[in-house]
């Protein structure tokens, strides 16, 4: 099947739907996490504090601010309830902060996403109109083997990431969340993400069928984004662990949008002022 025809097709398709439904947003969209790997980060809270919008606030674990990124490798990606054979795949990346607001009278907890980046050209093409949040092409280097993970890629804006990492049955004593068990449940609660797109923060809910996640020994990691101190003062952030999932099935649903409240200069920017003038 020539992909590049097809998604020629659901660009074609979707955006009809949506009008003919009236939607804001796409329907349940279902498919499969061929491989996902959180690369996870402890940072200085004062200093996520400042790069995040309201109504968002870090959400603290230990003292420390949690960020990091997600490494996910999706496949046979289309609207639930149509076949698996006419679904996309792709290879992304989403960088990830930790956060609480508050919600009707209640604490709701998430992530803030300022950047996405995707190896599909589609998604490009729909992030910010019915995918939520602005997606950046970026060529992906992915090699995987005997339990062994090397994933790198360089986006639109120069923006990278590299790490290379091994399955282990070990967690590792040195991670602020000591167990595996804690560090599960404090990510399994991270399913709902806001991206901004220009008065808004756009919404999505990942809803695992199952959720399992496993140790990851890492021997090397780098991304120009947490590394740029123009944002992230140097040593307030550090790497704490990686986790690993594999062959899940999963949805995704749209969220209400939240509109710009307080420093929205931040939000619309959605970090990208501080990448510009670090050449990330």
């Amino acid at each position: 099947m020539n992909l590049n025809a097809l998604d020629s097709e659901i660009f074609i398709l979707l955006p009809a739907m949506v009008k003919k439904h009236k939607l804001m947003r796409l329907p349940a969209i279902h498919g499969y996490i061929d491989r996902r790997i959180l690369v996870n980060f402890t940072a200085d809270p004062e200093v996520v504090r400042k790069i995040i919008p309201e109504p968002f606030k870090p959400k603290v674990y230990k003292d420390k601010a949690i960020v990091g990124i997600c490494l996910i490798r999706l496949k046979n990606i289309k609207l639930k309830g149509l076949p698996d054979f006419i679904g996309v795949s792709s290879e992304n990346g989403a960088h990830r902060i930790a956060v609480e607001w508050g919600e009707e009278g209640e604490t709701k907890e998430g992530v803030y996403i300022p950047r996405r980046d995707t190896s599909l050209r589609l998604n490009t093409i729909l992030g910010g109109r019915i995918f939520p949040g602005k997606h950046y092409l970026a060529k992906f280097n992915v090699k995987e083997g005997g339990g062994n993970y090397h994933i790198d890629f360089t986006s639109s804006d120069n923006t990278s990431i590299s790490i290379d990492a091994k399955e282990t049955d070990d967690f590792g004593s040195k991670s602020i969340f000591e167990t595996l068990e804690n560090a599960s449940a404090f990510f399994e609660k991270g399913a709902v993400g806001y991206s901004p797109n220009k008065d808004k923060y756009e919404g999505l809910n990942l809803q695992v069928y199952t959720w399992q996640v496993r140790p990851l020994e890492v021997t090397d990691v780098h991304s120009s984004f947490y590394e740029n101190e123009s944002v992230f003062a140097g040593g307030s952030v550090q790497f704490d662990n990686a986790l690993l999932m594999t062959r899940v099935e999963h949805e995704w649903k749209s969220m209400r949008d939240k509109p710009h409240t307080g420093n929205s200069t931040l939000a619309k920017a959605g970090l990208t002022k501080f990448q510009s003038a670090a050449n990330c």
